[in-house]
């Protein structure tokens, strides 16, 4: 349960809570579920409890790591005054699509012939591999819009006034998102659509390639900070620009225009009063046009329009001023900054976006962080940085990515009642097996998640929250109106019971009370069922032995800890599910199957482990004073400093260490006291 609501501004403004924008032609975007969004804003953002998992470094400016909804994440910032000056979010895209990381196992460290392998890298393509879906992708137009409606009124409420927010879509959805920034933001502070081009020629059976994404640009008012960006200018730009040449020094210069938009009176320009072009102004003050009549830069057409002289060698300096179409920024698919993450955006496109809206100081957030790349870049450019997303991947991807770079932060956890499965995909994929008898059931409407068959009560519909989706985590009197008017209608006539299960709910008794009053248009009974019950059993830690002594082996002596047997029963169900898909498959192709095989030892299945020699208390937060990443190809990463050696089952500290962390290969971490 929340502990309290955090109201999005002071005061519920007119027009927040409706997709009513269309401010010209007074027409409204009108949804069914728009009656819900009202109330949930009405009521405020949900706030949790936040737990500190671990402090990297001191952190003097605050930075975070933060593993939870956009929602509660800023229902965080707000109650404890945090204002962030620039926003970078790249939400999903309503495209359809799940997302899936490569997982890899590692070479086992105790078998002699890998460590033998060291001066001879394997293809990528040689190694043993499986996909985990980290999320996906897939919404309906309607529930998108009011989920993304809530995310942004909740980030709007954390901007600083003079902040910025970019908002990183592509064709599926981003002009639907468009207009709903129109109406949080206002149309008078939109700034820019840049548009992107991503990759080079597509080939789109049946239509124009698409190589572009868009951002949307926003200000939350009309004083936001902006400075303009330069690029190296190109040959061609150079040659086709600046064709004109003065005569008295030879510089080559370009006319450029020196009119803005907006009407202005005349100027007196080498002593004849001009008007400014219908719908324009002069761009200077008639000073500012005398000073530059006698420095000789005020160039006349044919026609006798003035125009200011741009010269090639000065312009050259600078460069030239970054437009709205990007195409000189490519997709990072190889390199130093890839971290094997499905939706990684380059980090020059984020040095970009963070040096023209942001000065050094100033805090940056991402609150759909991925890959982190946002984080990175503003800790790189001297900027504080906050990031957030629902998936642990994505926070122990740029824990690790800011570990190597050096950062300092705190990674920080939202206790909202529900332990996540790594992320919620694999969530309510895990949890469809857990409620025992539950099943596909074509004959229901898309709201239930299946049904379960009872001896007594037949055929029960079983509805479920999305986790993907926060509005749909509270169980309260909106929702439970929409059950009992929409869904329960619609059901078979011989429904006699459903199964409403629900992970948080304002009051059990309450909702009962409503039921009882409300439901008198069927004979449909409603049990209620607690959801974290359910959750209690997806998560299952994993077991590891292990041997600590005393070394001796370099200048100062310390401790070692060797890992003999590391059992993951989550990756070993994972690499069975992979076998017999795999064997199926060959089996129908008439192919031979070799099938993924885990050593008894099962130290393949390990990514990453830690020693903490400070804490001993397995619930307090993780102090890292010595660490190990095991990269896809058996080589170590230690302390974020990459090296040429394979693991070798061994990890040292100088201190003796009282608790261990090890992450297995597919994300799930466990904590041993030692």
């Amino acid at each position: 349960m929340a502990i309290k609501y955090v109201p999005y501004f002071p005061n519920t403004l007119e027009g927040q809570a409706i997709l009513d924008n269309f401010v010209r032609t007074k027409r409204v975007l009108r949804y069914r579920d728009n009656d819900q969004v009202i109330e949930r804003i009405e009521r405020g953002m949900p706030l949790y409890e936040m737990e500190t998992k671990e402090t990297i470094g001191t952190n003097p400016d605050q930075n975070k790591i933060i593993r939870g909804e956009c929602l509660s994440a800023c229902a965080y910032l707000k109650e404890h005054g945090i204002q962030v000056d620039l926003v970078y979010i790249d939400p999903p895209f309503a495209s359809g699509a799940d997302y899936a990381k490569k997982v890899y196992i590692r070479r086992n460290p105790l078998v002699a012939k890998a460590i033998e392998q060291a001066e001879s890298e394997l293809d990528v393509e040689e190694l043993k591999a499986f996909e985990e879906k980290m999320y996906g992708d897939v919404w309906d137009k309607e529930r998108y819009l009011n989920w993304m409606y809530e995310n942004l009124m909740a980030i709007k409420s954390v901007m600083s006034d003079e902040a910025s927010i970019y908002v990183h879509l592509d064709y599926h959805i981003g002009h639907y998102v468009k207009i709903l920034m129109d109406e949080i933001f206002g149309e008078d502070n939109f700034r820019n659509e840049i548009i992107w081009k991503r990759t080079g020629a597509h080939n789109d059976a049946g239509k124009y390639g698409i190589v572009h994404d868009t951002l949307f640009w926003y200000s939350k008012s009309n004083e936001y900070y902006f400075e303009n960006v330069f690029i190296d200018l190109t040959e061609e730009h150079k040659s086709t620009r600046f064709r004109n040449i003065e005569e008295e020094t030879g510089r080559k210069f370009y006319p450029g225009p020196i009119t803005a938009p907006g009407s202005g009176p005349s100027r007196v320009f080498n002593g004849r009063e001009i008007n400014p072009p219908s719908g324009r102004h002069w761009s200077y003050s008639q000073e500012k046009i005398n000073e530059l009549e006698k420095q000789g830069r005020i160039y006349y057409s044919s026609t006798g329009i003035p125009y200011l002289k741009e010269y090639e060698d000065e312009y050259t300096q600078k460069g030239r001023a970054v437009q709205s179409i990007w195409d000189d920024i490519l997709p990072s698919k190889t390199g130093n900054e890839l971290v094997d993450y499905a939706t990684q955006k380059p980090e020059a496109l984020l040095e970009r976006v963070i040096q023209a809206s942001s000065n050094e100081g100033m805090l940056v957030a991402d609150f759909f962080g991925g890959s982190g790349v946002t984080a990175a870049v503003a800790n790189k450019l001297g900027r504080r940085f906050i990031h957030c997303d629902i998936g642990v991947n994505s926070i122990q991807t740029v824990r690790d990515r800011l570990l190597a770079n050096k950062a300092e932060f705190e990674v920080l956890e939202i206790k909202d009642g529900v332990s996540l499965y790594r992320n919620p995909v694999q969530t309510m994929d895990k949890l469809k097996s857990l409620i025992k008898g539950l099943r596909n059931e074509d004959a229901l409407d898309k709201f239930w998640e299946g049904s379960i068959v009872d001896t007594k009560y037949g055929m029960m519909p079983v509805y479920l929250p999305n986790l993907m989706d926060s509005t749909t985590r509270l169980l309260d009197k909106p929702l439970m109106n929409r059950i009992i008017r929409e869904a329960l209608p619609d059901l078979p006539e011989d429904t006699k019971r459903v199964i409403v299960y629900y992970i948080d709910i304002i009051d059990r008794k309450e909702i009962e009370d409503f039921i009882r009053e409300n439901n008198d248009r069927t004979t449909i009974e409603i049990e209620l069922r607690d959801l974290k019950q359910v959750l209690d059993d997806v998560v299952i830690e994993d077991n590891a032995e292990w041997e600590l002594s005393e070394t001796h082996e370099d200048l100062y002596g310390g401790w070692k800890l060797t890992l003999k047997h590391f059992h993951s029963d989550r990756v070993l169900r994972k690499i069975d599910e992979v076998n017999l898909k795999g064997q199926q498959q060959a089996l129908q192709k008439g192919k031979d199957f070799k099938p993924l095989e885990i050593s008894e030892e099962g130290l393949e299945t390990i990514e990453w482990l830690s020693l903490d020699c400070t804490i001993a208390d397995s619930e307090a937060p993780w102090h890292s004073d010595a660490e190990i990443k095991i990269d896809r190809l058996g080589y170590m990463i230690k302390n974020g400093i990459k090296t040429p050696d394979f693991w070798d089952a061994t990890i040292c500290s100088e201190s003796k260490p009282l608790r261990l962390k090890i992450r297995n290969i597919c994300g799930d971490e466990t904590v041993y006291v030692l």
